[in-house]
């Protein structure tokens, strides 16, 4: 779907970031799944490490045992599949590759399943969704005759009518055409106020490092003697028309062991890229800067203020005002605000700052706001006002800022509602905004220079219905604006909230969506999703392809809340960190065994499904638990959990999963490995593994390694790795079409047949 930036997530890429929404931040791509995170270090000495080990080691004896050092459990045995494109390695995966498809794509119901996901990919019904700044709706679109994407425009009137008339801003089709490169659009940068100049952001194949351009929206083309900057992971925002700040690689030691750059400089238009004069400069072993780690958002009266997230770990950052006088940027100003918050963009002089930690008399989960004045004035935050604060069933799902309002999403039970604050200088006053409930409510594009903003609302059989809203107005009920169509035929089908009960008796939500007049005889085919990390919340939502694909071929779906997510604040995120994981895959299997149980389906009619950290997921559920399932879909995964640290951007994720070198959580790591418990005498389901060679986030490494000790052992598998498409595993709609044919044979095979 053609989604914007929501203005609190990034990606792994970041419901634990919500990096500011300035006003000069747009991007009109689809946002996925989040998955970077913190490099963690340990300070305790050797003795008292030791006692710790021996500690976790006695606590983890109910954990299945580990088969580490016996022959063909060792790191070293598959090292050659670390190399992305090394001859050997790739000469395998085309093995496997051509294995696994020959068998899929000569079931009949691949290519009707392929024609069905690829009429939907490439609908004109979709919704447009759009990015609004100085009069016009920006959207990003793909469909058959654009396969790689029109970057476009048109006005609010326009949009709002049934056959908008667009301005095409950059076609990317032409342009890999005319210069022979596998272009994929991630988004562009631009200019306050009139948003012309823009940073373009390109990627080849699908990979998060992207090449930057100038670009002139009113000429159409690419500035010439413009801003460019080559392939890096990073950041680049505009301070103003001749000024850039920006985090890019370097060279040789401006990188952190993350992968992300540890500079962030000032360029100056007409000025050489190595003369950019350095604001800051992080330590190797700190995450580093990403997209959007550096913002300029303007905080009183016109100015503008660069604002720095100095992630040292993932969840740990130090946010710093730079000041800049007469052209030059000062020293940096820290913030004294908690290391796990994320700062938000202003409005009416508050800047509003969402707590992951107790903080003060505010609690993990609340939203709060301080007056920057105050702040600039004297380096420190007198009085800091509650903006909401969720209860225990509740959590803050993500906000905009409109020149009028602050729009809050927040869930119950996982279920969403959207409230409008507003501030009178001294106190937040709120209302609810008119939205269908029990289904997601989320904020979409907003603003803070405008008035208009967009709001969505959908559930797992009602398509999403796309609202505007106007923030002057006194009455602030949203106007629906888009629907999108019923893709699938949801008649007679129902979808229903239950709670299992993990072994240490927390409630866990879980949704599942059926025909109404199922029997539960256990025969059901039924796919158990779930994410489970990254404080990033699993919501109901409308899936055409997933609804086409599976529940009309007589499928159930299920949708487990698991503890790692952000479903009830921090809180829940944090209960499963580190060695605490353990929790989370114990929730998920109270999940599978309460399905089983209520006799909706049984171990031979159950698969699971995650793709990155839910990859990870269903990995363990592979090795702990293989008598639960009948297949697992196993996608741009992390398995092997004692060198994730050692691949592209798995150092900046020790702060969720913890460091393999630490003995204590190196001795858990051990424990849950996928990669390491795969066992010879173990009876295993046929797994499906799906990965991207050019995944820079994930290494397609954990695929390859798991995939070649299941062979060692003689385990059946299936494998598919897309030699282009990053993380998403799909470069354009003709390959996500193929990956999800080739998933729902899968499943229907193991399934249903």
């Amino acid at each position: 779907m053609n989604r914007p930036l929501k203005p609190k997530h990034l990606l792994l890429a970041a419901s634990a970031l919500a990096l500011l929404a300035a006003c000069s931040d747009t991007n009109e791509t689809p946002v996925t799944d989040t998955d970077m995170t913190e490099t963690a270090q340990t300070e305790a000495s050797e003795p008292a490490q030791a006692a710790e080990a021996a500690d976790a080691a006695d606590a983890a004896d109910s954990y299945i045992p580990v088969a580490y050092e016996v022959d063909g459990q060792t790191d070293a045995d598959h090292l050659w599949l670390e190399e992305v494109e090394g001859e050997e390695a790739l000469a395998q995966v085309r093995e496997w590759n051509a294995r696994s498809l020959d068998r899929l794509k000569a079931d009949p119901r691949y290519q009707e399943l392929y024609d069905d996901a690829l009429a939907i990919l490439n609908s004109q019904d979709k919704i447009p969704y759009v990015s609004y700044r100085n009069g016009h709706a920006y959207n990003f679109w793909q469909d058959e005759t654009n396969v790689r994407g029109l970057w476009r425009r048109t006005t609010l009137d326009s949009y709002l009518t049934d056959d908008p008339e667009w301005e095409t801003i950059l076609d990317f089709d032409k342009l890999a055409a005319e210069e022979e490169a596998n272009w994929v659009f991630k988004g562009a940068n631009c200019l306050a106020p009139d948003y012309t100049l823009c940073m373009v952001q390109l990627s080849d194949g699908g990979k998060d490092a992207v090449s930057r351009r100038e670009f002139d929206i009113e000429t159409g083309t690419f500035v010439e003697n413009g801003f460019v900057l080559p392939e890096s992971k990073g950041s680049a925002r505009w301070l103003d028309e001749n000024h850039l700040v920006i985090a890019q690689e370097e060279g040789e030691e401006s990188m952190t062991t993350s992968g992300y750059p540890r500079n962030v400089r000032l360029w100056t238009r007409g000025t050489p890229q190595s003369e950019a004069v350095l604001i800051d400069q992080r330590d190797v072993g700190d995450v580093g800067y990403w997209d959007g780690a550096a913002s300029v958002v303007e905080v009183a009266d016109g100015r503008d203020a660069i604002i720095l997230y100095q992630f040292k770990t993932f969840y740990d950052i130090q946010m710093s005002w730079v000041p800049v006088v007469d052209g030059e940027p000062q020293e940096p100003v820290i913030l004294p605000i908690p290391a796990k918050s994320n700062l938000g963009a202003p409005f009416k002089g508050q800047m509003l700052l969402s707590l992951n930690e107790d903080w003060r008399d505010f609690r993990s989960g609340d939203l709060v706001s301080f007056a920057w004045d105050d702040f600039a004035e004297d380096g420190e935050i007198a009085d800091v006002h509650l903006v909401y604060s969720p209860d225990e069933r509740s959590s803050l799902g993500g906000y905009g800022v409109t020149a009028d309002k602050v729009l809050v999403a927040k869930t119950t039970d996982v279920k969403g509602s959207v409230l409008a604050f507003d501030w009178d200088g001294e106190t937040w006053t709120s209302e609810p905004i008119d939205l269908p409930a029990n289904g997601a409510a989320s904020v979409g594009a907003t603003n803070p220079k405008e008035s208009v903003a967009f709001l969505n609302a959908e559930d797992f059989l009602t398509p999403d219905t796309l609202y505007t809203i106007d923030t002057s107005a006194d009455d602030l009920s949203p106007v629906a604006a888009k629907s999108l169509p019923d893709w699938f035929d949801a008649e007679g089908m129902v979808s229903e909230q239950f709670f299992a009960t993990s072994p240490d008796g927390t409630r866990i939500p879980y949704f599942v969506v059926r025909a109404a007049d199922t029997e539960m005889n256990g025969e059901n085919p039924t796919l158990l999703y779930g994410y489970g990390g990254f404080e990033i919340s699993m919501n109901p939502a409308y899936s055409a392809t997933r609804g086409k694909l599976w529940l009309e071929n007589g499928g159930v779906y299920v949708l487990a809340n698991i503890r790692g997510g952000g479903e009830y604040g921090p809180n829940w995120h944090q209960a499963g960190l580190k060695t605490e994981r353990q929790r989370i895959y114990d929730d998920f299997i109270a999940v599978a065994e309460d399905l089983i149980e209520t006799g909706l389906t049984s171990p031979d009619h159950l698969g699971v499904e995650g793709g990155s950290n839910g990859g990870l997921l269903t990995g363990v559920m592979t090795t702990q638990r293989p008598d639960l399932f009948n297949a697992a879909i196993i996608a741009v995964p992390l398995l092997d959990m004692q060198r994730f640290h050692k691949l592209l951007a798995g150092a900046s994720w020790m702060g969720e999963y913890g460091n393999p070198d630490d003995p204590v959580e190196g001795a858990f790591l051990r424990r849950i490995s996928p990669y390491h418990n795969i066992r010879e005498d173990a009876d295993y389901p046929e797994v499906f593994l799906i990965t991207s060679t050019k995944d820079d986030r994930v290494h397609p490494a954990h695929a390859r390694k798991f995939a070649q000790r299941m062979e060692d052992q003689g385990h059946d598998f299936l494998y598919y790795e897309n030699i282009d498409g990053g993380h998403s595993a799909a470069a354009n709609l003709k390959e996500t079409a193929n990956r999800l044919a080739l998933q729902h044979v899968y499943l229907l095979q193991k399934l249903a047949d």
